[in-house]
């Protein structure tokens, strides 16, 4: 078991230090903070989406912009599209599971809107879907997958592709990424 416990926390750390040496992933970082900053100070709100552990992740994120990360502030305007559920049950017995975000996002984004989605796959059709929307809205994307993005890196304007295929080290990547967004966008807004 020991072993098991280890292998994990290193296969972890490991994951995460192929990030912090990748500048380019870095960079992306602070592409996404400055899109994120520029909607909030222009009226916009950010969207997530996600499936399983990546909605409870997505649900998170937004909780850090609309409640606070550090700073006792302002709410900034932040989402997790899944939330309402009766929506959520009606769209897919009465449409299709895959519509699901695709409807929220052309019912509720506008132009200059960011939607967040996280598929450790890339491959959720109900996030590909919102994120053909978002594109014909002028909304900009931000995925986080796996290593290989999936058919959404196609798709999307940023792409945060974890290099490692294994699930939750790909997801405890994302909190990381979508932790490191929320707090520099916290504090360039309002520092």
């Amino acid at each position: 078991m020991k072993d098991i416990i280890l292998n994990c926390i290193s296969e972890s750390i490991n994951t995460k230090q192929r990030i912090l040496q990748d500048q380019s992933f870095l960079d992306k970082i602070e592409e996404a903070v400055k899109l994120v900053v520029n909607a909030f100070r222009t009226g916009n709100k950010v969207w997530f989406c996600g499936n399983g552990g990546s909605a409870a992740d997505a649900q998170h994120l937004a909780a850090e912009f609309s409640g606070r990360f550090y700073i006792n502030r302002k709410a900034l305007p932040a989402e997790a599209l899944h939330c309402n559920t009766s929506y959520l049950t009606a769209v897919a017995n009465d449409y299709d599971y895959d519509v699901i975000y695709s409807r929220l996002i052309d019912g509720l984004g506008a132009k200059g809107d960011i939607l967040i989605g996280l598929s450790t796959s890339g491959n959720s059709k109900n996030i590909l879907k919102a994120f053909d929307t978002a594109k014909e809205m002028g909304i900009t994307t931000i995925a986080f997958t796996g290593a290989s993005g999936g058919k959404i890196k196609e798709q999307t304007n940023i792409l945060f592709n974890v290099p490692n295929e294994d699930t939750p080290r790909i997801q405890e990547c994302h909190i990381l990424i979508g932790h490191i967004i929320c707090q520099l966008v916290e504090a360039e807004i309002f520092a």
